[in-house]
């Protein structure tokens, strides 16, 4: 009996062992992956802001410029997509809004981002695009890979359509969540105008007629949680400047945008709360999980080998009582 006990927790830890690599290894990198129907905003404001004022084309201080971002997944596009990458596809369909003070429209930008699911590499395929520009990124854009690593990553900047280096600053803790903080200095760059302007009639052709050209720079932060690659949280010091041209007046350069954009706290109250949710899920996945089965499957297989032992002791001989003689 103890035989057959010892061999049937010999087979589970054997199980349970090739369960522990097989689980990190090959079930993370398939399980773990961004999913392709996912819809999010996310609220930003520059307070005490600097904006331009088209109709008198100065710039002025404002109490508040809004920035609101979506990213919603096309489920259809990403199949497509998928029939000829050979890997699964996410394709985000983005849009940054910018509102004044007054709730008008200062730019819109939309955007069509397609990328690998689970490493978050781009993913080149018809109708990539920035504002109605086709593009092929290269580098990260949104999000970081899951289990991040203590390293600088190329980021992509939809303004200039470039990429830069974002570098690893060290590790911290934001709001009880340990974090990776990066950060990203896009330097001085002539971009193009938004397709999209804030007054009725002046389109990008007809600014450009007059020689004054748009030009950006930011500084961008990020505190990414490494597991599962989400940042937690994010700011931009942002500044643009129109230059030249008729428009301006004579004038060498004025200030179109200047602020410093952060998240409202109440979107990074749900972003930490969703993050750390996530997170659990990644550490089941890559450490808790195979490190319980890996030592589950010692401790089984040092119980088989004892009851084998002791199954393999020889038994004291019984001695047998004399039988009573009889006549």
């Amino acid at each position: 009996m103890r035989r057959k006990t010892s061999l049937v927790l010999l087979a589970l830890a054997v199980f349970f062992a090739a369960l522990s690599p097989l689980l990190r290894w090959y079930a993370f990198p398939r399980l773990a992956k961004i999913p392709a129907n996912q819809y999010q905003d996310m609220v930003l404001e520059a307070k005490d802001a600097t904006l331009l004022d088209y109709g008198t084309m100065t710039a002025k201080k404002v109490s508040k410029v809004t920035i609101v971002q979506t990213l919603k997944g096309d489920v259809a596009a990403s199949e497509k997509i998928e029939k000829t990458a050979g890997r699964d596809v996410v394709v985000w369909d983005g849009l940054s809004y910018v509102q004044g003070p007054d709730g008008k429209m200062v730019s819109e930008i939309p955007e069509r981002y397609i990328f690998d699911a689970h490493s978050q590499a781009p993913v080149h395929a018809p109708g990539e695009m920035v504002d109605g520009d086709p593009v092929k990124r290269t580098g990260i854009e949104f999000k970081w890979p899951f289990l991040t690593e203590k390293r600088d990553y190329e980021y992509f900047d939809a303004q200039s359509r470039t990429t830069n280096p974002i570098h690893y600053e060290g590790t911290r803790t934001f709001r009880g969540v340990p974090v990776y903080y990066f950060e990203q200095t896009v330097p001085w760059i002539q971009v193009p105008f938004p397709k999209t302007m804030p007054v009725k009639g002046i389109t990008p052709e007809t600014v450009a007629r007059t020689g004054t050209t748009r030009w950006y720079t930011t500084v961008r932060r990020f505190w990414v949680e490494p597991l599962t690659g989400a940042p937690v949280y994010g700011e931009e010091i942002h500044k643009e400047e129109l230059r030249g041209g008729t428009l301006l007046g004579g004038r060498e350069k004025v200030t179109a945008f200047a602020g410093h954009v952060k998240m409202r706290e109440d979107y990074i109250e749900h972003t930490v709360a969703l993050v750390k949710a996530n997170r659990l899920l990644v550490l089941l996945m890559t450490s808790y999980l195979p490190w319980g089965f890996a030592t589950l499957g010692v401790l089984l297989l040092f119980l088989a080998l004892w009851l084998e032992a002791r199954s393999r002791r020889p038994r004291p001989a019984k001695v047998r009582e004399p039988e009573p003689v009889t006549a």
